[in-house]
């Protein structure tokens, strides 16, 4: 089956870190300590039909751990205690996405791969293991179905699934599954109703 992968990933920050475009003296870099994905079938009633979740353990230019901001903790309930039970170096991480996504597109509200690739992968030292021509836009898509560009511009991944009114689980805001299934959500609602064509997907 066609499939295509919508992901999510949470970067650090601290209150007011995004004004500052992270330039600010205390700022941590944006790199990332979550990763969400999603696999949804292009084909036959549109399944989402596997997830993909991993915790990285964030490291500064040194290689050391960066601590937790109380903001960031209470922002995405990502806690120093998942980190260290769960977290994984961002080369392992990127390397569960790589083979989860079994070769399809990633796409994303945005463009998040430039803090999970771009930056991060700069701040660890390593190459990036996927190649910027694997990811796109969802926006494109939701455009490409017919949401207005203001509307497009002031919501949010997590409140896209609410937007559109689509029946789900309860999923919570900034945690990087739950905002990649709002958006797996939404776009199997626009495919099934054939307000979305599976054309869209093809660059």
């Amino acid at each position: 089956m066609k499939t295509a992968i919508v992901f999510d990933c949470e970067f650090l920050c601290i209150q007011g870190s995004q004004s500052r475009f992270w330039c600010g003296a205390i700022d941590p870099d944006p790199v990332i300590a979550q990763i969400g994905a999603v696999r949804i079938g292009l084909e036959a009633g549109f399944p989402i039909l596997e997830t993909f979740k991993a915790y990285v353990t964030p490291v500064d230019r040194h290689d050391d751990k960066y601590a937790l901001d109380p903001y960031f903790v209470n922002l995405t309930g990502i806690t120093e205690e998942q980190i260290d039970q769960q977290g994984t170096s961002l080369q392992e991480a990127l390397s569960g996405l790589e083979n989860f996504s079994e070769g399809a597109g990633f796409w994303s509200w945005g463009k998040d791969e430039l803090n999970m690739l771009a930056i991060s992968c700069y701040i660890a030292g390593i190459s990036p293991p996927i190649p910027a021509s694997r990811f796109d836009n969802a926006v494109k898509l939701l455009l490409a179905a017919g949401m207005p560009v203001e509307d497009l511009a002031r919501t949010p991944s997590n409140r896209l699934a609410d937007y559109y009114d689509v029946d789900h689980p309860v999923l919570r805001g900034h945690d990087a599954l739950d905002d990649a299934l709002s958006v797996a959500y939404t776009l199997q609602h626009l495919l099934r109703c054939g307000k979305l064509q599976v054309s869209a997907f093809d660059r």
